[in-house]
């Protein structure tokens, strides 16, 4: 936060403090006058008059506490712009103190699971991995992937076995780890919009699409001119540059003909983060090991968790 916004946010935390005190002292009748009167502050509305009484000195009490207790936190906690109070407190310093303690409490739990490889976490009695791994992919993954890994427009089904880089446990780890950065180049200043069509008409008819015989023709030179270097000249996908399978009729941002038309002139980027910044070498393992057992059903399973 700049200096001036610091001076701003205290100025008016001060000042909305003091300014609310100075009303209740301005306008506070004497304490010599205890008695109830019948006098009334002379204005009337629907039939209701109000006395012109002071405060009851239990309610005027407890304001004064209030004002005390709020420079005391001022004083001792952040709240005046970038005065970290005496204490020193922080929410991070705090959330940093509380998963250090928590690392340290379970550090003995994820050294179990780190010692067995992902193929043996998938085995009967290790359910109980498998559960922590479902648990942080929910906190980490789900908002993507979805709850169950099923994935969504845009983002991989984690349940089949179709892989963009590859399904086993080394691959997974390293995409969680370190992220993919994913890119489909735009081909329509290229092809044109009849060019476009035409390999589009071949690409949907690489898994059984109902398209034009004489577009698809004309698309495949085309497609194997400009897309074969990246999709195999079967079109069967690279899993070392993430390039997808088009014959299987698994479609990342689904198979319709505009869907397919649109990733071919317009292009797509896709960018999975790397997680080995927000979480351990262990979490990652049992992550793997979770993910793993999604597409995996000879082991313990997911309908088994």
């Amino acid at each position: 936060m700049s200096a001036f916004w610091s001076a701003w946010v205290s100025v008016i935390t001060l000042a909305v403090i003091f300014g609310c005190t100075w009303l209740l002292l301005a306008t506070r009748k004497s304490e010599t006058h205890k008695e109830a009167t019948e006098e009334t502050l002379g204005h009337e509305f629907d039939g209701i008059e109000e006395y012109d009484n002071p405060l009851p000195r239990w309610w005027f009490q407890m304001f004064m506490a209030t004002v005390i207790f709020s420079l005391g936190y001022l004083v001792l906690y952040p709240g005046l712009g970038n005065f970290q109070g005496l204490l020193g407190w922080s929410s991070t310093g705090q959330w940093q103190e509380e998963m250090a303690h928590a690392e340290e409490q379970y550090k003995p739990v994820f050294a179990k699971y780190a010692a067995m490889s992902v193929e043996e976490l998938q085995q009967p009695g290790n359910e109980a991995g498998l559960k922590m791994g479902q648990r942080m992919f929910a906190n980490n993954c789900a908002l993507c992937h979805g709850s169950t890994g099923s994935g969504s427009y845009g983002f991989p089904n984690l349940t089949d076995t179709d892989w963009l880089y590859g399904g086993d446990p080394a691959t997974i780890q390293t995409t969680i780890a370190h992220g993919r950065q994913g890119g489909m180049p735009p081909w329509g200043a290229v092809l044109g919009e009849e060019g476009i069509r035409d390999v589009t008409s071949y690409v949907l008819s690489l898994s059984g699409g109902q398209v034009d015989a004489g577009s698809v023709e004309k698309g495949k030179p085309q497609f194997q001119a400009l897309c074969a270097a990246c999709h195999g000249a079967d079109a069967r996908g690279m899993l070392a540059l993430g390039a997808p399978n088009l014959t299987d009729n698994i479609w990342l941002y689904g198979g319709a003909f505009e869907n397919v038309a649109h990733s071919i002139r317009n292009g797509r980027n896709g960018v999975m983060p790397a997680h080995n910044t927000l979480l351990s070498e262990d979490k990652i393992h049992l992550i793997t090991a979770y993910v793993y057992s999604l597409s995996n059903k000879s082991g313990v399973g997911i309908s088994r968790l």
